[in-house]
């Protein structure tokens, strides 16, 4: 019994706490009442692609809309081809045929909520990566109507997370609070990701991460805790990162 309360508390802080706070958080603010209100213009945070010389590939998000929004992020992918190229955006969502293609700005609002850059890489390492990131979009298994759960997925998190897996050599890590990132088909799963990092989970709902890109993660019903050292930082259920 004693084993089981030091249980109990130990998910009560780690987990439970920083949730619902950030859930306060999120329910002071003054946000859209559906999506028809919402701001989904462009927000500029992303360079013009023509003052980019060469391929490029970002990781974009930004907290959803809802009550969803106190927990997870939405994340996209933006591939830039070539010197002469345009932006192309991709992303998961939950309605019509899930996987969609320049259905929004590059750089757009979601929810009204202004977006992030989590990661980009450009030029040389950029043009090694384009054609397998594009594959592997191309070759996710869960691209068909009806191929959508909010939870623990595959969601919009888990879409992205599939080609992050494809290019390894990018070097990108999605937010803790991408919610439906570790999410896994089947009872369980286990890989080895770019030769330095351990995950596990059991789909999605309970797992693990260790590896010098990783930290040190442990996942529960999609919530995150755990510890950067590469980019020194706490990763706060719900919250995200807090980095020193």
């Amino acid at each position: 019994m004693r084993f089981l309360k030091i249980v109990a508390l130990t998910f009560f802080l780690i987990f439970l706490l920083p949730a619902a706070g950030t859930a306060a958080w999120w329910a002071s603010l003054d946000r859209p009442s559906s999506w028809r209100s919402a701001d989904w213009s462009a927000s500029g945070i992303l360079p013009r692609s023509e003052t980019i010389d060469g391929p490029a590939i970002f990781l974009m998000a930004a907290r959803t809309g809802g009550l969803k929004g106190a927990f997870s992020v939405h994340c996209w992918l933006v591939i830039k081809r070539d010197a002469g190229s345009g932006y192309d955006r991709y992303d998961k969502v939950g309605w019509g045929r899930p996987v969609r293609k320049n259905a929004y700005a590059p750089d757009a609002r979601w929810y009204s909520n202004k977006p992030q850059i989590v990661a980009s890489v450009t030029g040389r390492q950029a043009a090694q990566l384009v054609d397998k990131a594009e594959a592997a979009i191309a070759a996710y298994p869960f691209s068909g109507k009806g191929d959508y759960t909010i939870w623990p997925g595959p969601n919009s998190n888990s879409f992205v997370a599939h080609v992050l897996r494809a290019i390894p050599e990018m070097g990108a890590q999605m937010p803790p609070n991408a919610i439906g990132r570790d999410y896994a088909p089947g009872f369980a799963s286990f890989h080895i990701e770019g030769r330095t990092d351990v995950h596990a989970t059991l789909g999605g709902l309970l797992g693990f991460s260790v590896g010098l890109h990783s930290g040190i993660e442990l996942h529960i019903l999609g919530l995150v805790a755990g510890i950067d050292i590469a980019r020194p930082a706490l990763k706060i259920p719900a919250y995200g990162r807090a980095g020193f």
